[in-house]
């Protein structure tokens, strides 16, 4: 597959300059206070439920308001510009019966920023501004439950969620993005069916599309909202040919200090950073000034840590000048060797080095393996099923092995049941799980359960590599 042109120039930016990101478009749309007529538009007249909020709509209804904004982070600095599409997904889009305007939303967003873009590079074309599709995590998790009383149960599956993500990626591609930016991750298995359909887009088309992704943390705990840390999220993403990884949103810049400092620390590809303008105060907004946020940030530079800088909720204009001030003249982090060792990941990461001791593969969760576990899956007991999982782990168990191959049973349901079960128990699921099966159709559903990096064990390879 071939690199686009665009992805060849911010390879070879990344790695001369610090490169800036915009701000908020969230942030100045609501500044102009618009109403429920303005996000109607005539093309919406008469659409049957309220739109106001739905941002992502006013690419068609409010065309010169948003390339307004993209101008205004332009004049300011910025070398990447986010399309306005971060809810502009089926699922997302949904909330307003709008889920079939998924293509006309996202290539009008993607056209708009193209142009604001096209103006400032024409401008000074010794100083070439991209455009950044925005992908975001829509608000499906397939790792956890919406439901207490039903660990298993998801709203949607993972070929669902990629489905949506493929139609977004297109229609921004064809609209003209440079690169692709997943951005506000919080769920790693909801991001792996977006990186899966950007890589099936790529195949289908011969094109290598550059790819940034981005991680947000609720809190100081270290953690996202799925449970996994930042050294095992990067495990479970660290397969994909990526322009960058990085954190935003959630916290405000000095919150982020840990995060920032160990990823430059973890990653052999450039790192991001785009925090809030703070933590949220009581009426909703975001208190800290242009002149604090880029004293964090330009410290953060200065340290080495920063490939991309730029802003996420309450960040403007002003935040963006700022930011670009503090970071001139730094130089980009050099990104991490490549690391050697065996990782694998659940919640928490699993690093097989040349002192570890045994590690201990749990196999009493396999059909063949256990008596009891197999009359547990026969007669659909899967909180009794789960329990044998959690004895496997108290009892030391590094490793869950998973096998659910027998000819009576519906194999490729009964793995994914179980594996979406455990997926809601932090004790369990803090460990990476092998998935054990000969039959593919098995693994690959025991994939699509996963957010951590799995073992895949016992293929025959009887059908072809």
């Amino acid at each position: 597959m071939k690199t686009t042109p665009a992805g060849l120039q911010l390879r070879a930016l990344r790695a001369e300059r610090i490169l800036l990101l915009d701000g908020a478009n969230g942030t100045l749309i609501q500044t102009h206070s618009l109403q429920e007529t303005d996000y109607h538009g005539q093309a919406f007249a008469d659409h049957p439920v309220d739109l106001r909020g739905c941002s992502d709509l006013l690419c068609l209804t409010q065309p010169e308001l948003i390339v307004g904004i993209h101008r205004a982070f332009l004049e300011a600095g910025a070398d990447l510009i986010e399309t306005n599409t971060f809810n502009a997904t089926p699922v997302s889009l949904e909330d307003y019966q709008l889920q079939d305007q998924v293509a006309q939303i996202n290539r009008a967003a993607a056209q708009l920023a193209r142009q604001a873009a096209d103006e400032f590079t024409a401008r000074d074309p010794r100083r070439p501004r991209f455009v950044a599709g925005s992908i975001g995590p829509t608000r499906v998790s397939l790792s956890l439950s919406p439901k207490v009383e039903d660990p298993g149960f998801r709203t949607h599956t993972f070929d669902q969620i990629a489905e949506g993500y493929s139609q977004q990626i297109a229609a921004l591609l064809e609209g003209g993005v440079d690169v692709l930016l997943a951005e506000t991750t919080f769920d790693t298995l909801t991001l792996k069916a977006c990186l899966w359909a950007v890589q099936r887009y790529g195949e289908e088309h011969g094109v290598k599309v550059p790819l940034m992704v981005s991680a947000t943390f609720a809190d100081q705990s270290g953690r996202i909202l799925s449970g996994q840390t930042l050294e095992a999220f990067w495990d479970s993403v660290e397969h994909v040919d990526l322009l960058s990884v990085g954190v935003n949103c959630a916290l405000g810049p000095e919150a982020m200090r840990p995060y920032v400092e160990e990823l430059s620390g973890l990653a052999p590809v450039y790192t991001s950073c785009y925090p809030n303008a703070g933590l949220p105060n009581e009426f909703g907004g975001f208190d800290e000034t242009p002149e604090q946020v880029a004293a964090v940030l330009g410290e953060f530079a200065e340290r080495g840590w920063l490939n991309i800088a730029g802003g996420c909720c309450g960040t403007t204009p002003d935040h963006i000048h700022a930011i670009g001030r503090a970071i001139e003249n730094r130089e980009p982090r050099r990104p991490a060797p490549p690391r050697t060792l065996s990782r694998y990941s659940g919640l928490e990461p699993l690093t097989l080095r040349p002192d570890s001791n045994f590690i201990l593969v749990g196999e009493r969760t396999n059909i063949t393996g256990s008596q009891r576990f197999a009359r547990l899956i026969r007669k659909g007991d899967y909180e009794a099923a789960v329990e044998v999982a959690r004895q496997q782990v108290e009892g030391g168990a590094n490793i869950l092995d998973v096998n659910m191959d027998e000819g009576l049973l519906d194999s490729q349901a009964a793995m994914t049941a179980f594996l979406n079960r455990i997926a809601t128990e932090p004790e369990i699921a803090r460990i990476p799980v092998m998935i054990d099966s000969s039959d593919f159709r098995v693994i690959e559903a025991g994939l699509k359960c996963v957010q951590g990096k799995s073992i895949v064990n016992s293929i025959s390879l009887k059908e072809g590599e």
